[in-house]
């Protein structure tokens, strides 16, 4: 037995108002048939006034606490991943410290756009496993259509907002988190970015994509971490039960799941339903199919994604 970070709650959050892309297409220069066919999206959901960042991370994490019966105060590590913060600072991990009433924590923010909740999720799993913490929030939040140029629409019409939780706990098993791998490439810079920042433009600027280089790198990125993680673990393509990618685009979890040889019955897909909700979108899938049953306690799991940077990441862990 060893001592790992078990799993024992998620949650997620969503604005209230939800957006159909026969809704963009009236803005926009753009169909619901133009949608679905690139990406297999149908709809998002878009933050309204009083809804940040912030807000939709400590509903989220208020629902994973309920989830797994730990009280706020059990809580001594808050780890939240963000390209969107509420503030340049302090963190909006602090902000949902704050919220959910906890007097005194480690809590701070990590930024690796759509793959830190991968960051974050390690980061927190290395803590516990050192001792350093017991229990842990570890959050993927973002306001992504706060920085999207609406008159865009190859960029547009492919983001959402949301919020995801998991609560981790140390605990001396055999199960849990079993592995995680990272790796970023920042050469890749111009292929996804926003164009501004406190100390270059002092704006918050809008994101910018190069959408078939990024699609061309994902595949292969993708494809090698989850080898990469799976070997690291002791398992197989056979031995995992499901997939949770990073919900960016369906022709590119397609594409993954193939290169992999995993059959697509056993990847989780919300993409259709949220978008892509960056760092959100790992925790907030992985909820969706906690919530309706497909994942099961004793499972084999698998999280991956890829963002901006380029930075990339993946996860196996027994749930």
């Amino acid at each position: 037995m060893s001592r790992r970070s078990v799993i024992a709650g998620v949650g997620s959050a969503l604005p209230k108002r939800r957006v159909t892309n026969d809704e963009l297409a009236a803005q926009v220069d753009t169909s619901d048939e133009w949608i679905v066919e690139r990406t297999g999206i149908r709809s998002r959901y878009i933050a309204g006034d009083g809804e940040t960042t912030g807000t939709l991370a400590t509903e989220a994490a208020r629902k994973g606490l309920a989830n797994a019966g730990v009280d706020a105060a059990d809580v001594d590590l808050i780890v939240l991943a963000t390209a969107t913060p509420d503030q340049t600072f302090p963190s909006t991990a602090t902000k949902v410290q704050a919220a959910l009433g906890i007097n005194d924590c480690i809590a701070f923010d990590v930024h690796a756009v759509c793959t830190g909740f991968l960051y974050a999720l390690s980061v927190a799993d290395s803590m516990l496993r050192s001792g350093n913490a017991a229990k842990a929030l570890v959050i993927g939040a973002e306001t992504f259509s706060r920085i999207l140029d609406w008159d865009d629409r190859a960029t547009c019409v492919l983001f959402g907002d949301g919020a995801g939780a998991l609560v981790l706990s140390a605990e001396e098993t055999e199960g849990g988190i079993l592995s995680t791998k990272l790796h970023a490439d920042g050469r890749h810079n111009d292929l996804l970015f926003v164009d501004g920042g406190p100390s270059t433009t002092g704006t918050v600027g809008k994101l910018r994509m190069k959408g078939r280089e990024v699609f061309r790198h994902a595949v292969v990125n993708l494809a090698g971490v989850l080898n990469e993680v799976l070997s690291d673990a002791g398992l197989t393509a056979e031995d995992v039960d499901w997939v949770v990618p990073h919900q960016a685009n369906a022709r590119i979890l397609d594409a993954t799941a193939k290169k992999l040889g995993l059959p697509a019955a056993k990847v989780v897909v919300t993409v259709d339903e949220h978008a892509n909700t960056s760092a959100a979108s790992v925790p907030l899938a992985f909820d969706t199919a906690i919530s309706d049953g497909r994942i099961k306690r004793g499972d084999i799991v698998v999280l991956e994604a890829m963002g901006g940077g380029f930075t990339w990441g993946a996860a196996a862990l027994r749930y």
